[in-house]
């Protein structure tokens, strides 16, 4: 079992920065893709960024160029660095990792609320 616990989630200005960790415990030698997920109210849930354990980050389009995401292996921690927040990326945020470079997600984060006002 991996236990993931977020911080970080706020309300912000538009324009404005919020930067997200998630620690991950438990079996943490499983570990290998590290993801930020996001879903807004009345919309489905959507993959924000995820970043292997070699370091390689994809970013879903909307988020590129603003968003940041990064890891500490040694602190089995990722990170989302958001910057030029919008009121579009409004949602609740959750983390998830993997045991490989495909396939589903096997553990989850409670969550995290980011608001960002117009």
């Amino acid at each position: 079992q991996v236990q993931l616990v977020e911080s970080g989630g706020g309300l912000v200005q538009a324009g404005g920065s919020l930067r997200l960790s998630c620690a991950a415990s438990g079996r943490t030698f499983s570990i290998y893709t590290m993801a930020w997920f996001r879903q807004a109210p009345g919309k489905e849930r959507e993959l924000v960024a995820r970043i292997s354990s070699g370091g390689t980050p994809v970013y879903t389009d909307s988020v590129k160029g603003r968003f940041t995401i990064s890891r500490d292996n040694a602190k089995n921690t990722v990170y989302l660095q958001m910057n030029s927040l919008k009121p579009d990326d409004t949602a609740v945020y959750r983390c998830a990792i993997r045991a490989g470079s495909l396939g589903p997600y096997d553990y989850w984060g409670q969550g995290t609320q980011v608001t960002v006002s117009s």
